[in-house]
Order: structure tokens, then sequence, then C-alpha cells
């Protein structure tokens, strides 16, 4: 296997290749001294309010206080890596300039031309990943542990996750040269109505762990997965689902609605 880092535009390019020749990029912004100071300062300045929301989830979820705080600090260095999945290419025009030479001068003449540019396709680890394993984790062991009725809760969570993705998938948009874009309080408003007309039904169902998951999985699916096919439209070279870390909407949506949930019910 071959290791090969690369420093760019301020980030380390780790590339691994095996035997196969198949390339995983492993892109992260180094941790410098200013950079842990300000983590330092942010968490010591926001440790009371990072107290009460992560006892509030940890209750909400029936998740132990200690769980959800390693999860947040996992989120918080994970945001800063992301792992290459994909590579997609297309045809797009480009701007070349064709020198000529005439009795000793030289003139530079702008034309187009096609080429194929290629758009490396990442996931991040603190604004996807990592979620999307919480998610899971609620998905095959907590409901299971806590719900008596579990074909009714998954159906549930199901129902939610679909009219999550549907309401995203419909709004999303890509914006050339930043990403595919959804209004901020779309997803996690739409989880925490979704859950607040599903839980009471037939049997009560924890709606915290349906506003979560429904919403994390329904913008995951509905602004990244089912949009891959635009990627070309936004002409970036590297785009990453979850990208912005913790401040990503796949990682806040179900944050949020959880906290918009205890305004509803």
């Amino acid at each position: 296997m071959l290791n090969l880092k690369v420093k760019m535009d301020g980030a380390v390019i780790s590339m691994f290749k095996g035997e196969e020749g198949n390339k995983r990029i492993l892109i992260y912004n180094p941790l410098s001294i200013f950079y842990l100071v300000l983590l330092l300062f942010l968490t010591i300045f926001l440790l009371p309010y990072l107290i009460f929301a992560g006892r509030i989830i940890s209750y909400s979820l029936e998740i132990p206080p200690k769980a959800i705080f390693m999860i947040f600090l996992l989120s918080l260095f994970g945001s800063q890596v992301n792992l290459k999945i994909r590579e997609a290419r297309s045809i797009q025009p480009v701007l070349a300039f064709r020198e000529i030479s005439f009795f000793g001068v030289k003139w530079c003449i702008p034309e187009f031309q096609y080429g194929i540019r290629k758009t490396i396709i990442l996931v991040n680890v603190g604004g996807a990943l990592i979620p999307v394993l919480f998610s899971l984790f609620l998905l095959f062991y907590s409901i299971p542990a806590l719900e008596q009725n579990l074909t009714v809760a998954y159906l549930k969570v199901f129902v939610a996750f679909i009219v999550v993705t549907l309401v995203v998938h419909k709004l999303a948009r890509p914006i050339k040269g930043l990403g595919i874009a959804v209004p901020f309080f779309i997803p996690p408003l739409t989880a925490a109505l979704a859950s607040a007309v599903l839980f009471p039904i037939y049997v009560k169902t924890n709606p915290f762990i349906i506003a979560y998951v429904g919403g994390t999985l329904g913008t995951l699916v509905g602004a990244d997965l089912l949009n891959l096919g635009k990627i070309s439209e936004i002409g970036a070279p590297i785009v990453s689902i979850g990208g912005a870390g913790i401040f990503d909407g796949v990682y806040l949506t179900g944050i949020t609605a959880i906290f918009l949930l205890w305004l509803i019910v």
C-alpha cells in the first residue's frame, strides 16, 4: 500500500493506493496551535450551554450523558476529516489561451475548449458519518430496547424519513461553486412536525428518536444522495457530504428537531 501526503491550500491530502490501484483520499486540516486554543476557548465559553443541551438530548433519546458528550467530541474533531467515496467526471467548457507569434510579437488569444472536469466526492466524518452511525445505533439498539411494538415504531420512523426526504429533495438546489443548499429551518421543522403527528398513533413511541433518525437520514438522502447526479452543475473540484462538520445540515437537523419537538409536544 502506497501512502502519499501532499500539502495544498492549507490542507494535508493523504492518498492511499492499494494493490489494485484504487485510491482513497483522506483530507484534513492541520490542527494548528491557534486552532486548538480557539477550540478550547469556545468549549469553555459554551460549556454551560453544551451541558444543558447535552442533558436535554440525553433525556430525550434515553442515552447516557457521557455517550452524548463523546459523540459531540468525535463529531467536533471528525469534522476535520473527509473520506473519498467516488469521483465524478463531466465535460465542461474551459477557457484556454493560444499563443501566437507574429514578427517576434507574442499574442495570447483566448478561446473556449471542452475538457473533462473531475469532481472528487467526499463524506465528512463529523458532519455525516457519525450522525448516520448514531442513527443506526438508535434504530437497532435503542428502539428494540425501549419500544414494545417494534413494527409500529419502525414504521413511524420510516414514514418520517420518507416525508423529510421528499420535502428536502424538493427544496434542495445546487449552488455553483458551493454545493447543495437547503433552507436551514426546513429539514428540522419537517422532522419535528412529522414526529409530532406520528408518535401518538396506535401505540405511543419515543418522538425524539423518530425526529432525530428521520431528520438526519432524510436530510442526507434528500439533499445529498439524491442529488449526486447534479454534482457536475456545481463546478467545484471537491464536494463533501456533511462537509461543514458540526455546522452541516445533516448534523444539525436531528439535534434541532429535538429542541423544536420540545416546543411542540
